[in-house]
């Protein structure tokens, strides 16, 4: 099964990934991991860090020819702006004096990271608890996302809100995004086209008002958050399984999502709408299609029942809360001298919703290439493509 372990600081030498369990076969090439951390860069509200860097990714192992081997896959993403940084994250013991961030900022990880782990210093939780991070995870989650796209399995996303900023005729929205799903990138066109707006949205209203509300927020030093909606086509109906809590594909999916730094709620199809209603309002009735193929009437469910694909396409949403460094600080301690005082400020984004859109496309991927492996069972490509079945019909 494939797992990945990702390492490294905000603003050290770089950031390091792992990817094992991956079939052999899978083609895969650093342009292609490349253009996904593009994507993680972009939108309207990012902070200066971005001017920075440009994220590319170096393949060190477990891709040979520009197949991937079977072998646990290395990748390294380097840090620009470890060069303004060599002394104060140095590796090796160092006679520079160094200052020691001694006042955690609220919401983020620092205090509590700091009393968990005994430091003085909280740089470092600073560093490894940073949405830095998330380069590596994308990097990383690429590398499955490409195995799904070899069984037809798409993944795209959009933003519905960002602040007060929404979507206010979703039908519009939805006819579209129905139009999008019939094409041949499936799920894959939703990113496209949302990719062609700033805030990636789909709705040019909104979009005109969630860039003039980043700008307000901008000048008075405070920051936004937002809802981003993920789409996965093509997914055949049994992933995932109903036997045990942990096997659960829709549980799998919502802990992926709720991974991501910031993001503090989960919704799977329209589960809170949903639980206003009345269930003969919510269930997605099931009948045949003229191909004589299963399919329901509705996606209310957002393709999971019972912990498994349904064959419908899977649909999550996630809640992401306004990044916790301002401009303008919030109170907060010292714990030097357990003073009052105001919390620091470390350079940030404004917005970060539509990137975290796009980092919760990737994480999503390992957890469906997992539990495509466990239904069809593969070392290898060809070995998996025997195997595979995405019919839906009554056999």
């Amino acid at each position: 099964m494939i797992r990945y372990l990702t390492s490294g600081e905000s603003h050290g030498q770089g950031l390091v990934g792992i990817v094992e369990g991956m079939p052999a076969g899978v083609e895969i090439s650093a342009a292609y991991i490349n253009e996904q951390l593009r994507r993680r860069q972009q939108g309207y509200g990012r902070g200066g860090r971005m001017k920075i860097e440009t994220d590319t990714v170096e393949i060190l192992a477990g891709v040979r020819f520009g197949k991937t081997t079977g072998g646990p896959v290395a990748l390294v993403i380097r840090n620009k702006d470890w060069a303004n940084w060599t002394d104060r994250m140095a590796v090796e013991k160092t006679n520079v004096a160094v200052e020691k961030i001694t006042v955690p900022r609220p919401g983020h990880a620092d205090l509590t990271g700091a009393l968990k782990y005994g430091f003085d210093d909280i740089r470092n939780v600073i560093d490894r608890a940073s949405a830095r991070e998330t380069a590596m995870r994308v990097a990383c989650c690429t590398v499955p996302r490409k195995l799904l796209e070899t069984f037809g399995i798409s993944i795209g996303s959009h933003v519905l809100s960002i602040g007060a900023a929404s979507i206010k005729n979703r039908k519009d929205v939805d006819a579209r995004i129905g139009a999008f799903l019939r094409s041949v990138l499936g799920g894959g066109r939703i990113s496209v086209e949302a990719d062609k707006s700033e805030v990636r949205m789909l709705d040019m209203a909104a979009e005109t008002k969630a860039i003039a509300a980043i700008k307000s927020c901008k000048k008075k030093g405070d920051t936004l958050g937002g809802i981003f909606e993920v789409w996965v086509t093509g997914v055949p109906m049994g992933l995932g399984t109903y036997v045990e809590y942990d096997r659960k594909l829709d549980g799998q999916l919502a802990a992926a999502v709720m991974s991501i730094q910031a993001v503090k709620g989960v919704e799977i199809g329209d589960a809170f709408e949903n639980a206003r209603r009345f269930g003969s309002e919510v269930h997605d009735e099931i009948t045949l299609s003229r191909k004589k193929e299963i399919v329901r009437k509705t996606n209310g469910a957002g393709g999971l029942e019972g912990g498994m694909s349904n064959g419908e396409p899977i649909v999550l949403r996630g809640a992401m809360k306004p990044i916790s460094t301002l401009a303008h600080p919030l109170g907060s301690i010292d714990m030097k001298t357990t003073k009052d005082v105001t919390s620091r400020y470390e350079r940030s984004d404004v917005c970060a919703v539509p990137a975290c859109a796009v980092i919760a496309e990737a994480v999503v991927a390992p957890v469906l290439a997992n539990a495509l492996l466990e239904k069809f069972g593969g070392d290898s490509v060809q070995e998996l493509r025997r195997r595979f079945r995405s019919d839906k019909k009554i056999h």
